[in-house]
């Protein structure tokens, strides 16, 4: 009785450990998850996949991080707090609702009286109002330009003058043909008394050189104090086109710095150097889809995609070189180093982001929180989440991030743009044309 029960253990103890090694082989091959190499060769990778390669990951997210995926690459930060930060909870009680749905790619938007925003459609090239109140959106404004909406083209973002109750001036950024490709353009016009049409619209500002390229074209824009407008670029992703992000004399990758007539400030950084273009405010960015001024500190503050990781939040300072596509905490979509793997920003002369994002969140439009309607995401960072499907909340604290939290994330949705209206309310636009407004319950 003695062996036949000995050999019955044994048995037993063979099976479960042959049972443990293959669930454990299973798990190995289920974690090693690759991008379709047909999505992988151009920002669309980024903007349409919604899962990052965990190839040569090396670190998961600790407990308390807002990140719970492997990282994509084996870099480094340059400091702590420059990625993966602690994860923190909005306690205010939300009420999240879609005001509006069955909408084209929103790409862009602006509040030009309370509860009614200006916004685009960027493959239809249309211009809209909607009522936040009650979700209803207006026929097409008439007298908006001709776009080339192929890629990642179209009618990109908008907002209105400082002084918008008297000129009635709004400012669109749109990809326009040109001879020798297409550019990221600025143009202006004044909205009828009737809200029906654009009159008089012009061009006032083209981001030369053309390229005969569909992709990054940034075009973000907003006005600084003095009335002045800040416009984003990309660098049109292909090499060697990109390079140009680091030339003066390109307006390629670049945040600029224009007046209404689409003339360079006079207080341009490089405004006196004949070898430089007047317009450039600063450079070395690869393809800005978010900026705004932090309520607190007055800076300009943008955020960019990286390629696969490497997404940069950055602080924009006259003159500053940010490095792309020279340096990069992200890789290739081949999955090849860039430039041999440098990532290291400041030992190159460049400029470190604040934050960067491993895995990509593929970061579109950002607002900063200036309202008291929330008060504990007063002066907090909202940026829009493509590939991520999530609105990233980023808490900051001396120019340091020091918390950050996924909302939204249970909808699925390529989150475009980013907006606080006057009342607090976050509005959030997606590219399955839906609108979002998330607001405290109360």
């Amino acid at each position: 009785m003695k062996k036949v029960s000995w050999s019955k253990f044994m048995f037993f103890a063979m099976l479960l450990l042959l049972l443990t090694l293959a669930a454990c082989s299973n798990n190995e091959t289920s974690d090693e998850q690759s991008m379709d190499d047909s999505d992988a060769t151009t920002e669309e990778t980024n903007e349409e996949s919604t899962e990052a390669d965990a190839d040569g990951g090396t670190e998961v997210g600790t407990d308390d991080s807002a990140e719970t995926e492997p990282k994509v690459t084996d870099f480094e930060p340059a400091f702590p707090e420059q990625t993966r930060a602690p994860a923190v909870t909005t306690e205010t009680e939300l009420n999240v609702e879609v005001i509006a749905e069955g909408l084209d790619v929103s790409w862009g938007m602006e509040e030009f009286e309370p509860n009614r925003i200006l916004m685009t459609q960027r493959d239809t090239a249309e211009l809209l109002i909607v009522n936040l109140e009650d979700g209803a959106v207006s026929d097409p404004i008439e007298g908006t330009p001709e776009v080339n909406n192929e890629g990642q083209g179209g009618l990109l973002d908008v907002t209105v003058a400082p002084d918008f109750a008297e000129s009635r001036l709004v400012f669109l950024t749109f990809s326009q043909d040109i001879e020798g490709g297409t550019v990221t353009a600025v143009g202006k016009g004044v909205l009828s008394e009737d809200e029906t049409a654009l009159e008089g619209f012009e061009v006032i500002f083209q981001a030369t050189p053309a390229y005969e390229g569909d992709l990054h074209y940034g075009g973000r824009i907003t006005f600084d104090e003095a009335g002045n407008l800040f416009l984003t670029t990309g660098e049109r992703s292909d090499d060697p086109i990109r390079e140009r992000a680091q030339d003066l004399d390109a307006y390629l990758g670049k945040v600029i710095h224009i007046t209404q007539d689409g003339e360079p400030v006079d207080t341009n950084p490089f405004i006196e150097d004949e070898n430089a273009l007047p317009g450039i405010y600063s450079y070395g960015h690869r393809n800005i889809q978010g900026i705004d001024f932090n309520p607190q500190t007055g800076d300009l503050w943008i955020v960019e995609f990286g390629p696969q990781a490497g997404d940069e939040l950055n602080i924009i300072e006259p003159a500053n070189n940010y490095g792309w596509p020279t340096v990069s905490y992200g890789i290739e979509y081949s999955g090849e180093l860039v430039n041999d793997g440098i990532s290291e920003h400041e030992a190159q002369g460049f400029v470190e982001p604040v934050y960067y994002w491993d895995p990509t969140s593929a970061p579109s439009g950002m607002s900063f929180y200036d309202n008291d309607a929330i008060p504990e995401w007063e002066n907090n960072l909202f940026i829009g989440g493509l590939a991520s499907s999530y609105i990233a909340r980023v808490v900051i604290e001396n120019d340091i991030v020091v918390g950050e939290e996924r909302l939204l994330s249970e909808e699925v949705q390529r989150f475009r743009d980013i907006l606080v209206t006057q009342d607090g309310a976050l509005i959030a636009i997606t590219d399955g044309g839906l609108i979002y407004k998330v607001s405290a319950a109360n």
